[in-house]
């Protein structure tokens, strides 16, 4: 492991026109994957910080904000969730959290960058708390969309998307006809698809394609919302399926499935803040309102998504 002991700012656009930056201190990795740049610092306000291709991952002291509400949202609103797909996520912070619940049986985790995972393995330990050490694990090194079109249909009981924002690669995995087969894969009416959507603060167009697309596809699709400081601003939540809404999910059946899955010390999740997670200002309703383009493989560009570093 290389040490560099400059300090410098971390600055990032999450608009074309706005961002925020952050101070680092020591840096204690940087090198190069087949696919992309990986870095790791040291930072006073937000610990061990996980840098790809220069845009911030995730931070160590906050990443509860982003991993609780993608993982368990659709993990207490299932009453039994034993089979989860994790496309992505390969620092592990979504894996840790979906193995929290004592109702899962397999895990499957695809994600395209092998280096990725072994880097998190011996450098991001104490993020990810051994979780691919787990035995109820499998990991695939393949491309997520590839993986979920040649699986089995009716499968699983949860599939968590985990991918960075969509652009470049990724863009096939934000289109109708991937979520048609992710539809199709999940196990019934009971399951659920979760992704994270954007800001629709920073990026409303992009936020309102997502939903928009999503629900071209599925018949129910419940937007939630929590502010992500290692994003630099409030971020959303899609989740997605064949009947249930999670919003529907009364507080009491929260608590009593967090208790009996032996879930303890969340930060952001609990059956107090449950319905708050869902709450629409009135301006998100616009945006979801709004009319417009789905992407599709054809056309699958996001108008307001960009490289944070330009």
């Amino acid at each position: 492991m290389r040490e560099f002991l400059e300090k410098r700012e971390i600055r990032e656009r999450y608009s074309r026109t706005s961002g925020w930056f952050y101070e680092t201190g020591k840096t204690l990795y940087s090198g190069h994957t087949n696919f992309q740049d990986i870095e790791l610092v040291e930072t006073d306000e937000f610990g061990v910080t996980l840098l790809l291709d220069g845009a911030t991952q995730v931070m160590e002291k906050v990443e509860f904000q982003y991993h609780e509400p993608m993982v368990h949202i659709p993990m207490l609103a299932h009453p039994e969730p034993k089979r989860v797909l994790i496309i992505g996520g390969g620092d592990g912070g979504s894996l840790r959290e979906v193995l929290r619940h004592s109702t899962v049986e397999q895990v499957d985790f695809a994600e395209l960058d092998q280096d990725v995972v072994a880097f998190a393995r011996t450098h991001l330990s104490s993020l990810n708390g051994g979780a691919f050490e787990d035995s109820r694990v499998k990991i695939y090194f393949t491309d997520g969309r590839h993986f979920v079109e040649k699986s089995d249909p009716n499968l699983y009981d949860i599939i968590i998307m985990d991918m960075t924002d969509p652009s470049g690669p990724s863009l096939k995995l934000y289109t109708a006809d991937f979520f048609q087969s992710v539809m199709k894969t999940l196990k019934d009416d009971e399951s659920f698809f979760v992704m994270h959507s954007e800001s629709p603060e920073a990026r409303p167009e992009a936020f309102s394609r997502i939903h928009r697309t999503l629900k071209s596809v599925f018949p129910v699709v419940r937007g939630a919302y929590t502010f992500v400081r290692m994003y630099g601003t409030f971020w959303s939540f899609a989740v997605a399926s064949g009947k249930r809404d999670p919003a529907n999910v009364p507080r009491d059946i929260i608590s009593w499935r967090i208790t009996e899955r032996n879930i303890t010390s969340l930060k952001l999740i609990s059956s107090k803040s449950w319905p708050a997670l869902f709450a629409e200002y009135p301006y998100i309703e616009e945006l979801l309102a709004a009319e417009g383009p789905i992407s599709t493989d054809e056309n699958p560009d996001f108008p307001d998504t960009f490289d944070p570093r330009n």
